[in-house]
This record gives structure tokens, sequence and C-alpha cells, in this order.
């Protein structure tokens, strides 16, 4: 395995000259997150000059409100492993066009992602109902799920589940102390209001493509 550095250093090589696109594309999956899931606060964020938020009917926002497993299955978890695969991308081909990959892959066999995200938190969310530390574990061992299922198309949401579980085999430390390598430099961004996260994001999103890389490599190799 590459060490967190290595792996980092792969995700700035990728980032190097793309930085204008890929925080565009942390924007624009940080206002559709927002409006998935908070549509009232995003409506509030026209105080600072958001009025495309402010011009939303209350009733439309209401609608928002209570339909937030609907708009959470059909709509952020596919796009949730569209941002991932994009940022994987822009590693391995430079493609910089991370908000168009984003949708491009957000809705290419569209009910497939979105059942397979939903599965991983389904998942996810039981084995925290036992306790915290199975619940973090199992989510580090279903993190590669968004990759497989992109690469893997004849695998079904719950056989890419699976093999995300077995590729992470003796993997999971690995990932938990790379997500602990970025804690500076999120607190850091918390004094930019927030702001600095989006650079911070598109730089978590592509060294975690470079982790799957690395961890696909490695599984490939031991079988």
């Amino acid at each position: 395995m590459k060490s967190n550095q290595e792996l980092k250093n792969s995700a700035l090589t990728a980032l190097k000259g793309n930085w204008a696109p890929a925080v565009l594309g942390a924007i624009f999956f940080t206002f559709a997150t927002c409006l998935i899931t908070s549509p009232s606060y995003c409506a509030n964020m026209a105080a600072f000059g958001m009025p495309l938020f402010d011009s939303m009917n209350p009733k439309l926002l209401k609608i928002f409100s209570n339909s937030s497993f609907l708009l959470n299955f059909f709509l952020l978890y596919p796009l949730t492993l569209g941002y991932s695969v994009a940022h994987k991308d822009l590693l391995l081909n430079g493609d910089a066009a991370i908000t168009r990959n984003t949708i491009n892959h957000t809705f290419s066999e569209y009910m497939r992602n979105a059942i397979s995200i939903f599965l991983v938190y389904l998942f996810t969310a039981l084995w925290t109902l036992l306790l915290i530390v199975p619940g973090i574990v199992k989510g580090l061992a279903y993190s590669l799920t968004p990759f497989i299922v992109k690469d893997n198309p004849e695998l079904s949401p719950n056989e890419a589940i699976n093999l995300s579980v077995k590729m992470m085999k003796g993997h999971k430390f690995d990932l938990f102390y790379l997500y602990l390598s970025f804690l500076g430099w999120i607190l850091l961004s918390m004094l930019t209001l927030g702001v600095g996260l989006l650079w911070v994001i598109p730089y978590l999103e592509t060294t975690m493509a470079a982790f799957y890389q690395d961890v696909k490599n490695d599984y490939n190799n031991n079988i």
C-alpha cells in the first residue's frame, strides 16, 4: 500500500491546474446537497446573496422538507456516487469536468446507483444501532462501493457492497488514518467559515479515488 502522503501527492498532481473546475464542482455538489437535505436553510442563505433560493416558493420548500426520504433516495444517493466517481475520472484520465461528469455518472444506471448508496447507508445505520464503533468499521468497509459499482456494471448493488468489504479487509485502519490526516485541513477551513472546504473536499475526494486504485491493485494482485 502507498503511504498517505503518496496518495495525497497523486491527488495534488491530478488537481494541479484543475482547481477551478474542482472548486466549481464542490460548489455544485455542496449546494445540491444543501437543497436536498435542508431546503429551508438554503433559502435563508439569500441573506448572503443567494437570490436563487430566496425566490423559491415557501410551499415548494415545504414539499421538499416533507419528502426528505424520497429526495435522498432519488437525488442525493446517486449524486453522491456520481461526485465520487467524477474525481476518479480526474485522477486517472485528467478529466476535470467535475460537474458534468458528476451529472453523467449520477444518471448513468441511475436506479442501480441510488439503490447501492441507499443500501450502504442502511447497513451502516443498522450496525450503528448496535454500537457506534461497529457502525464506523462497517462504514469504512463499505466505502469503496461507489467506485466498484461503476467499475463492475455486472454486479448487483449488494454484490458491489460485498466486494467492497472483501477489498477493504486489512485496509480499514488505513482509510481511517487517511481521513484523520485531513482533520487539520478541515479544522483550518472552519476558520474561513467553511469556504476552505471547497478546496478540501475535492482534495479529499481525489485522494479517496487514489486510495481505491491502490486497494484495487493490491486486491487483484492477491487473488
